[in-house]
């Protein structure tokens, strides 16, 4: 983040929280994360997001509008305007209270598929019809093929200078895929509006504490291929990381509450075979270049997912459950 936008989300962020008030003392604002793609601050009930540098001003006026129009899905956001701050578009939301880590037994599963399911039947033009006479923003492409992309392109430029044998089954399962799936094509199938980066990080409880849960973060959301938000999930449930029941809660509710994604009563795994291979991809990508910047071994849980690449290289029909790995 360059230097002057974080001192001024800051102060945006007081003012938002207190308007018109005299100085709080609640302290400084709390950083819920820094990343280059985003940094979130928190203070009181209010959250400031400055989106990536290279955020599309269009696309995220459909992505605010829709979250706005769908609060049964999405917490909405304090005003449907993004600010710029040097050079970054910056947003304000409510604080909504997240899943706990420490309580793997109580993660919203249910929850989480049942808002899958309303975005995935909310008409993705209807999703963001703003008040006359402004035209509606053109929806969106779905972002997430396009961030397991970005992925893949960082894991690159590490191996650049640092080896690694993890990678080339990674580069390999991501070779195999196809081009839509790698962002090098459009998606295919019907425009259906989608989250496009679902993991439980992306509920939270609004209002804060105990109120209903709801989805947060918009900056993938767009029109693509339902079964991509399904896909993590499914990936973690095949690589042995998610357990049987609570994907089956999850998949339950999601067509319990008419989710077009996969067919309900059938075998899921032709719609969500290739997403869940992406995802796979992407999650381990992501794993090895952070092993390499931290110059250590993978832990567990990433030896998995990379296991996961190379069963797809070496037989690929081995990434379905049921299969002996």
């Amino acid at each position: 983040m360059t230097v002057p936008v974080l001192p001024q989300l800051a102060a945006r962020l007081r003012e938002a929280a207190h308007p018109g008030g005299p100085p709080c003392a609640c302290g400084a604002a709390v950083t819920l994360a820094e990343r280059p793609d985003a940094t979130v601050l928190r203070h009181a009930g209010v959250v400031a997001k400055a989106h990536a540098p290279d955020t599309d001003p269009a696309g995220l006026a459909f992505r605010l509008a829709t979250a706005a129009r769908l609060p049964d899905v999405f917490v909405p956001p304090l005003g449907t305007a993004a600010a710029t701050l040097g050079d970054r578009l910056a947003t304000l939301w409510p604080y909504g209270t997240p899943v706990d880590p420490e309580a793997p037994d109580d993660a919203p599963w249910e929850a989480a598929g049942a808002l899958l399911a309303r975005l995935h039947r909310t008409p993705a033009a209807a999703g963001a019809a703003p008040a006359p006479p402004c035209p509606a923003p053109a929806p969106p492409p779905m972002r997430g093929p396009r961030k397991a992309a970005g992925a893949i392109t960082r894991l690159r430029t590490a191996l650049t200078t640092t080896g690694s044998a993890a990678a080339p089954p990674v580069l390999r399962a991501w070779a195999a895929l196809p081009a839509w799936a790698r962002g090098a094509a459009p998606m295919p199938g019907p425009a259906i509006l989608c989250h496009g980066d679902l993991h439980l990080g992306q509920l939270v409880r609004y209002p804060a504490p105990d109120g209903p849960w709801r989805l947060i973060d918009v900056d993938d959301l767009g029109v693509g291929v339902p079964a991509w938000d399904l896909a993590r999930p499914a990936a973690w449930y095949a690589c042995g990381l998610l357990a049987p029941d609570e994907w089956t809660r999850f998949l339950g509710a999601y067509h319990a509450a008419g989710g077009p994604a996969v067919p309900a009563g059938a075998d899921p795994w032709p719609a969500l075979d290739v997403p869940a291979r992406a995802l796979t991809v992407q999650t381990a990508a992501r794993a090895i270049t952070k092993a390499l910047a931290a110059d250590r071994p993978l832990d567990e849980v990433e030896r998995a997912l990379v296991d996961a690449c190379a069963r797809m290289d070496l037989a690929p029909a081995e990434l379905t459950p049921g299969i002996p790995k």
